[in-house]
């Protein structure tokens, strides 16, 4: 039995459905006979392709995020001079105020060569070891950063950092900027999308797609394998795409409405998610079926349809943009080696070696490279120095001032070196990269001015690039 203060309730509930909410019976009666919505103010798609500050030279990009830290010095950044060094102390010029992850065990490091091979590749001649062969393939095509800089040594902030340009959490990361920025040419999927595999989820996931404060339409979608690749995709038994398409129809009326009264983003947002979870309905197990891609293309990948790989996100990613989707971030986790460098490496270089040269040559094959920007790296490198994890086998520890980072495609001038480290690995002694400098690049090719990408929260404009990056300009030429 209701009291007085349910009865209040109710009616204060009612009052604010028929005088609040600017939406009457009448009027929704009104916009069904008149078949539009009766005066609401037509809502943008907010994924709608924008114009970019200036003409860019790509038009989408893909992301392949080694999580964990990939250690350089055993794939791309040659020291045949650390041989020299191998199992000394380090000298004390080179760890002299210096912050590591794991501080109570640098004092057992010692220097450590890598025991692997190295072989020059390309015209101009890009170092590779043995761990990376199909990259090393595809060098002419690939420009070589052996000079980044990070700010942080631990894995959750230094991913946060690598995404969004910060270590605080909740702000945009860059997939977000981009399409906030330029949209996306797919109505049928999300404009920015995120591939996982490895053993486990990336530290810091939805943070490191988020859209921090951003509307939420330009938030990364994660997908899964398989057909259903975002959960409850699906309708329900017995409803029919006749009647879903009535029902939304109605709810965009309502919102649309209640958009005109209020002007709130996330609405538009809301209108947007639902119209675009209907049209992936079909889109999305068709993207997913990579059985349609022929045998050869498969077998550069080494792709296996239904399997969770990242070979088939590779080929997913290609897919992708092909599709018109923006953004793609592929992640693959388990490069964090602290110990027994030697197994996990092997293992986790085998998974990707293949389809991350794949994707470029596929790209390029289809004449998608040109306005494709592909990214491979982490959110740090690795020490020229045994960890010293006590009665392990040799691992590295985190390093921040110097790792490596390669792109291709999307007006990046491949085969060359940018940037060198001293002659163990530890320094970046010319063109250091910062990450902010990365994410003016990348975005300064997609046709975005980085000091010009703002977003106004909390009384002031904010920047992917914070209050500084500039573009690297030895990696896109004049």
């Amino acid at each position: 039995m209701m009291d007085i203060q349910d009865l209040d309730e109710l009616w204060r509930t009612r009052r604010h459905f028929f005088q609040d909410c600017k939406v009457g019976l009448g009027r929704i009666a009104l916009a069904s006979l008149l078949g539009g919505s009766a005066g609401a103010k037509p809502v943008q798609r907010p994924m709608a392709p924008k114009k970019p500050h200036f003409p860019g030279k790509a038009k989408s990009i893909i992301y392949l995020f080694m999580a964990g830290g990939p250690s350089q010095l055993d794939l791309f950044d040659y020291k045949p001079k650390l041989k020299e060094f191998d199992g000394q102390t380090p000298p004390e010029s080179f760890m002299k105020g210096k912050r590591f992850a794991f501080m109570e065990r640098i004092a057992s490091a010692r220097m450590s060569a890598s025991r692997y091979t190295f072989k020059r590749y390309g015209q101009a001649g890009m170092w590779a070891s043995e761990l990376m062969p199909e990259i090393g393939s595809s060098a002419d095509d690939i420009a070589m950063i052996l000079s980044m800089r990070t700010e942080n040594f631990n894995h959750a902030p230094a991913k946060v950092f690598a995404h969004t340009g910060t270590i605080v959490p909740g702000r945009p990361s860059l997939g977000s900027w981009i399409t906030y920025g330029i949209g996306s040419e797919s109505e049928q999927l999300p404009g920015f999308v995120a591939l996982q595999s490895g053993p486990r989820p990336p530290r810091n996931g939805p943070l490191i797609w988020g859209s921090g404060f951003l509307p939420s339409a330009f938030q990364g979608v994660p997908f899964l394998s398989g057909s259903e690749p975002v959960f409850n995709l699906k309708s329900q038994p017995g409803v029919t795409p006749e009647r879903q398409d009535r029902s939304l129809q109605m709810l965009r009326e309502l919102n649309e409405w209640r958009f005109a009264a209020t002007g709130d983003d996330e609405i538009a947002t809301r209108i947007a998610s639902y119209e675009t979870a209907f049209r992936m309905q079909t889109a999305a197990p068709e993207l997913m079926d990579v059985s349609s891609e022929s045998k050869e293309t498969l077998a550069l990948y080494g792709a296996e349809p239904g399997k969770n790989s990242f070979a088939n996100n590779c080929l997913l990613a290609r897919r992708l943009v092909e599709r018109g989707v923006r953004c793609v971030q592929v992640y693959h986790t388990d490069w964090d080696h602290h110990s027994n460098l030697k197994q996990g490496i092997e293992k986790v270089t085998r998974e990707v070696d293949r389809p991350s040269a794949a994707l470029v040559k596929d790209l390029k094959r289809l004449g998608l490279l040109d306005q494709t920007i592909v990214v491979w790296g982490g959110e740090f490198g690795r020490t020229p120095l045994s960890d010293g994890v006590p009665g392990a086998q040799i691992g590295r520890n985190h390093h921040i001032d110097a790792y490596a980072t390669w792109l291709a495609g999307g007006g990046v001038v491949g085969g060359q070196t940018v940037g060198q480290t001293d002659d163990i690995g530890f320094h970046a002694v010319e063109n250091p990269v910062p990450v902010h400098d990365l994410h003016a690049t990348l975005l300064h090719l997609l046709g975005l001015e980085h000091t010009k990408l703002t977003y106004r929260f909390q009384g002031r404009n904010f920047r992917l690039t914070d209050v500084a990056g500039k573009v690297v300009t030895a990696l896109i030429g004049k």
